[in-house]
């Protein structure tokens, strides 16, 4: 089936896949109305009746105008369409026995439609693949059959093993055609999603960024209540700058290695990865996730422990994924902790709670002075 369209895709009008194989059809239906046309114009003076000649082409050419103009538009491509294009062709492979004496008939002379004949298949081999092709082409081989009373020459097996090779063809590249359009669907959203991204992180930049710092400097120089709302400021712009660059939270498809996702955060000096040797697999979606929350603990190490070295651990386990990240800082008081949860206020911390816990995990978090702190990020796989 065609992929529905997709709110906020900005694709270029008319460049889908879907778009120009039914073009393509269009082209190659009057491609061959011209070469029946001159066909049978050719052989006019020797048909049993040119009028039934010169009526069936009239037909073939008013179908084509009209078929082509109904399947360029989506909204009319439904499947009263498909059967009506197909009765047409059929009738007009019929009329040949109109058209010619049954000795030309008998004499392999071709029906009236010729090649035209397989447009009609072509068009269902599009609209539902190899399956759709095959049942168009049974459909054409009965007309043909009967247009030979029952005795099909060597010529009319041959054509109708060539339509039914063309069916099988185009059924199998319009399957093909549809997933890369999928794939292009799914590229031009990333490519919308990043772009929105930045320019929300180029407005956070410019705004509010810039005055959480501001707070955070001029409040460090004041005692207390100033000098708690500049801790705060602090707090949530390490929040705010893990969070642009994390990337999207979206759910994607497919599966990662998170040990490849926590490598770059690594490269940083002072942060060391321990990680198996083996792929660490998780889902796309929460593999994102999970290194958004180590990137967000590694940004508050280096903003209330400067200088501190700090470890991540990555550890597998049969069913669910660990990861560790330690410091050798002077540790989080306890009643810091405690403080901070009965006003409600875990700045960095509850980024990374709520991050785990919407992919059904925990965070426990341990800490003592002089002895640093550790970060322990439990994820179910």
């Amino acid at each position: 089936m065609p992929p529905s369209p997709t709110t906020g895709d900005r694709r270029p009008a008319g460049f889908t896949v879907e778009v120009t194989g039914w073009r393509a059809l269009a082209a190659f239906r009057f491609l061959t109305l011209v070469y029946a046309v001159a066909l049978n114009l050719d052989d006019l003076g020797r048909v049993d009746s040119p009028a039934w000649c010169v009526a069936t082409l009239a037909v073939m050419g008013a179908w084509s105008v009209a078929s082509s103009y109904c399947y360029a538009r989506p909204r009319l491509r439904t499947p009263v369409l498909f059967v009506v294009d197909l009765a047409v062709t059929l009738a007009t492979v019929l009329a040949t026995r109109l058209v010619e004496t049954p000795e030309r008939i008998a004499g392999g002379e071709f029906t009236v439609p010729t090649v035209w004949a397989s447009t009609a298949v072509m068009a269902w081999a599009l609209r539902w693949e190899i399956v759709g092709g095959l049942l168009a082409t049974l459909g054409l081989g009965a007309a043909n059959v009967v247009v030979v009373s029952g005795q099909p020459t060597r010529g009319t097996v041959h054509n109708m093993i060539l339509v039914l090779l063309a069916a099988i063809v185009i059924g199998y590249v319009a399957e093909v055609l549809r997933q890369v359009d999928r794939l292009m669907v799914d590229a031009w959203q990333e490519q919308g999603a990043v772009a929105e991204r930045d320019r929300l992180a180029r407005q956070i930049h410019d705004g509010v960024l810039q005055v959480l710092a501001l707070v955070k400097r001029r409040g460090s120089t004041l005692d207390g209540e100033g000098r708690e709302l500049a801790e705060l400021a602090g707090e949530q712009e390490s929040a705010l700058r893990a969070l642009m660059t994390s990337g999207s939270a979206a759910p994607s498809d497919g599966v990662v290695d998170l040990s490849a996702l926590l490598a770059p955060l690594a490269a940083s000096p002072g942060i060391e990865l321990v990680a198996p040797a083996e792929p660490v697999l998780l889902p796309a979606g929460a593999g994102a996730e999970v290194a958004a929350a180590v990137a967000a603990a590694l940004h508050n190490v280096s903003e209330h422990a400067p200088g501190a070295h700090a470890w991540v651990v990555v550890e597998e386990e049969r069913d669910a994924v660990l990861v560790t990240v330690r410091d050798d800082g002077p540790g989080i008081p306890p009643e810091r902790l405690a403080e901070a949860a009965a006003e409600g206020r875990l700045g960095v911390v509850q980024s990374i709670r709520g991050r785990i816990r919407e992919l059904g995990g925990t965070v426990v978090i341990t800490s003592a002075p002089d002895e640093g702190t550790e970060v322990e990020l439990n994820v179910p796989r």
